[in-house]
């Protein structure tokens, strides 16, 4: 059995859900939009259609965009966005997922493609950093780089965002994507989130004073060089893989290649194996910092939530120090295009036109439970976000890759609370 949206349901191969959805019913375009990959050759290509006509319409779009003064990075972030919520939809690149796997069915093989994804980072982003700042000893850090502060507060941060990830069925990006599949959970636990982030808000002030303000900034290239933070990253890496390594299944018996399975069916409705998701996330964070910034979902929903608590009258006078750290920064958003906002604008249409190419776009009515659950996970995603200073992607994924050390401690503190609360949730029957 696995959870998708907090309901279980029996898996396929890798873990995957291979239970629909309840779908909405009636008649119309939503049905036929939500047809199993199995459906009609008509109701195949009307699917490929509007997948082709959003995926044009993004193209248009960043297109539009790069020809506009000071317009290239917004494009830019349209494009990564898309790629990145491509990715994610075909290979399932969740972290969430991906560890109950291990810890409920005892398969390896998403948790080898999280350390893929970081393994091909960490490699890039020692490239790219190297280039920019050929000295590390100096006080100066990389500019944009998610290098937060260590201290309990992140560890607590982590914990809290692992709980959310547990009773929500999923982490924040991975909630972006499942919204363009029709999850009936995402958009409440994406509403939790930004509630999240409103009372991360409010318990800042002390968390800072008590703690944050002295927390150190550690990041490893500057006592270690480059090398040495590249050689003890991988290496770390490498310890994690090799006991997952040795309970990789066996290999499944191939009979012989089944005509219908072509290069389209390869790309756009057979599942990515994890492995490749992970290198290809890798590739992405990397050519993303190099261009844009750090890879990170939070920032918009951060802001937009702080631009709400102000107008609210909600927000402290003055939130300490919040505005000085790197990471998926909150501040306030005049504009309404912003990098962040079309990175996960791009993540969530694109996850929509892959699920509709592949089938696997099934909108469903919310059931009380998921509707609590996405909720209660969410506010506890956002809160961990906002005093982590960004989430499974801008903290854990970016900050290792860019060799911060609260990128390792979040990181430990989150799989940590998604376990402790998975056993929790199981013993006590509220989870799958």
């Amino acid at each position: 059995m696995t959870q998708r949206d907090g309901l279980a349901e029996p898996v396929g191969a890798y873990g995957f859900s291979a239970a629909p959805a309840r779908p909405l019913t009636g008649g119309g375009l939503v049905p036929a939009l939500g047809a199993n990959r199995t459906g009609t050759p008509s109701g195949v290509a009307q699917r490929a259609a509007l997948a082709a006509l959003i995926a044009a319409g993004l193209a248009a779009a960043a297109w539009r965009l790069s020809g506009e003064a000071g317009g290239t990075r917004l494009a830019l972030s349209l494009v990564f966005g898309a790629l990145f919520g491509l990715v994610l939809q075909r290979s399932r690149f969740c972290f969430y997922c991906q560890w109950r796997d291990f810890l409920v069915l005892g398969d390896p093989r998403g948790m080898l493609g999280i350390l893929a994804a970081l393994a091909a980072g960490v490699a890039g982003y020692a490239i790219v950093l190297g280039a920019w700042m050929p000295d590390p000893s100096g006080t100066r850090l990389p500019p944009d780089a998610h290098i937060g502060p260590v201290g309990p507060v992140l560890v607590l941060a982590g914990l809290a965002f692992g709980a959310g990830m547990a009773v929500s069925g999923s982490c924040i990006s991975a909630h972006l994507y499942r919204l363009g599949e029709g999850s009936p959970t995402a958009p409440f636990a994406l509403l939790g989130t930004g509630l999240g982030f409103g009372l991360g808000f409010l318990t800042w002030n002390p968390l800072y004073l008590a703690s944050v303000s002295e927390a150190p900034v550690l990041w490893l290239p500057r006592p270690l060089g480059y090398a040495g933070s590249l050689a003890v990253s991988l290496a770390l890496l490498a310890a994690l893989a090799w006991p997952l390594l040795r309970r990789l299944p066996a290999p499944e018996p191939r009979i012989g290649a089944d005509p219908r399975h072509t290069v389209f069916s390869a790309v756009f409705v057979a599942r990515w194996p994890v492995w490749l998701g992970g290198l290809a996330v890798g590739a992405l964070g990397t050519l993303a910092y190099l261009r844009v910034g750090p890879l990170g979902v939070t920032a918009e929903i951060g802001g937009r939530s702080r631009h709400a608590a102000g107008a609210l009258g909600l927000l402290p006078d003055r939130l300490e120090g919040l505005d000085t750290f790197r990471g998926c920064a909150t501040a306030l958003r005049d504009a309404i295009l912003t990098p962040n906002g079309l990175f996960v604008g791009g993540l969530v249409l694109a996850a929509f036109a892959a699920a509709l190419v592949a089938g696997q776009f099934r909108p469903a009515r919310p059931t009380p439970g998921q509707v609590f659950r996405g909720l209660t996970g969410g506010a506890l995603l956002g809160w961990g976000a906002m005093t982590g200073l960004g989430c499974s992607v801008g903290t854990l994924l970016s900050g290792i890759m860019a060799g911060a050390v609260s990128g390792w401690v979040f990181g430990a503190a989150m799989f940590a609370g998604a376990a402790g609360t998975l056993w929790l949730g199981r013993r006590t029957g509220a989870l799958a």
